[in-house]
């Protein structure tokens, strides 16, 4: 069973633009969750222009379901937040000071020793750690050596392709990089413009998938959908 884990970045993004509190992010993550989410997701940067941190603290404390927390390890600020909130899963993603979104994985083989280090403070607390990376055989391979417990895809080129009505020549990669971490014996999860239109046919190439992290695709159909109606049509997409 592939799940679903609500990433909930862009309900902050709308609160801050206006200031005061909405929407409520914390009654947003509750309500996900009861609308069949099976997981949420916060992305906290150091400039807190969406999620911030305060927000991480109180989300954790409603979760019923998983918390994932991504970011930039590199950031002091960010590991100590990880610890105190011990999510279900961090994702350590190797963003840059100011980046607008998450454009690239982790390079496993440079950032080896300090990725091996980095993960193991978490692993010592119980907290399952993913490593963001592109589907490239020789960094799945890497990754396996951190003491990762998963890898997230990224999975931007796949939805790139797929919108020019080329998604069996883009699944390849993936399917050889999600095979490769199966048989490192690596969790696989996936994320970055996974939609209601790309995502069954990537799910279906790799059924040993274990989640999925959408926000922004999600949250734009849920304008007009509804959130509750639009995080079914996501399930309905999964397979079971």
């Amino acid at each position: 069973m592939t799940k679903l884990s609500v990433n909930i970045n862009k309900f902050a993004t709308l609160r801050n633009a206006r200031g005061g509190n909405n929407p409520n992010v914390l009654q947003v993550a509750i309500d996900a969750q009861q609308m069949g989410a099976d997981g949420i997701t916060v992305h906290p940067r150091p400039d807190e222009r969406h999620i911030r941190y305060s927000d991480v603290v109180e989300i954790k404390k409603i979760i019923t379901t998983e918390l994932n927390i991504e970011g930039n390890c590199r950031e002091q600020k960010f590991i100590d937040l990880v610890l105190a909130t011990r999510p279900d899963q961090v994702t350590l993603v190797p963003d840059e000071l100011g980046q607008l979104t998450s454009d690239h994985g982790w390079d496993t083989i440079k950032h080896q020793d300090y990725l091996r280090e980095t993960i193991a403070i978490f692993t010592s607390k119980g907290i399952r750690v993913s490593l963001f990376v592109d589907p490239i055989p020789e960094m799945i391979k890497a990754a396996a050596d951190t003491g990762t417990d998963r890898i997230e895809l990224y999975t931007e080129h796949y939805a790139r392709q797929f919108s020019l009505g080329k998604e069996s020549e883009a699944i390849g990669a993936y399917v050889t990089a999600a095979s490769m971490a199966l048989d490192c014996s690596l969790g696989v999860n996936a994320g970055h413009d996974l939609d209601r239109h790309n995502l069954q046919f990537f799910c279906n190439a790799i059924p040993w998938l274990q989640e999925v992290s959408i926000g922004h695709a999600l949250i734009c159909d849920a304008l007009y959908l509804g959130l509750a109606n639009t995080i079914q049509l996501y399930k309905r997409q999964l397979p079971a």
